[in-house]
């Protein structure tokens, strides 16, 4: 059975990352998407620092399809270096009813 996988990403702005989020979650590449409140990113990029905001979100996704939401999230993504990072849950501490629809909604 697959493991749930959370992808945290980074858009330029609420839009974006709303667009982005439907996608997915028409595609069945992602359970849900949390589009989170803006927020400031500081990091260094080709030598300058850099004072940007952005908007986080969370995708709810599974083992079996978290490979293809990551490619569609590189595909799709204006930046040329987006953040794609994936967090593994640990099931013990799921809620089993949650693990199962989201399963449910990306197969």
């Amino acid at each position: 059975m697959d493991d749930l996988v959370i992808l945290y990403t980074t858009w330029p702005d609420a839009e974006t990352a709303e667009a982005f989020g439907r996608l997915a979650v028409g595609e069945r590449l992602a359970a849900c998407a949390n589009v989170l409140a803006p927020m400031r990113s500081i990091y260094r990029w080709e030598g300058v620092i850099q004072n940007e905001g952005e908007t986080p979100m969370l995708l709810k996704t599974t083992t079996s399809v978290v490979d293809r939401l990551g490619q569609l999230i590189l595909k799709y993504h204006p930046h040329e270096t987006p953040c794609v990072v994936a967090l593994g849950v640990n099931p013990l501490y799921c809620n089993p009813q949650y693990v199962s629809w989201t399963q449910r909604e990306t197969s």
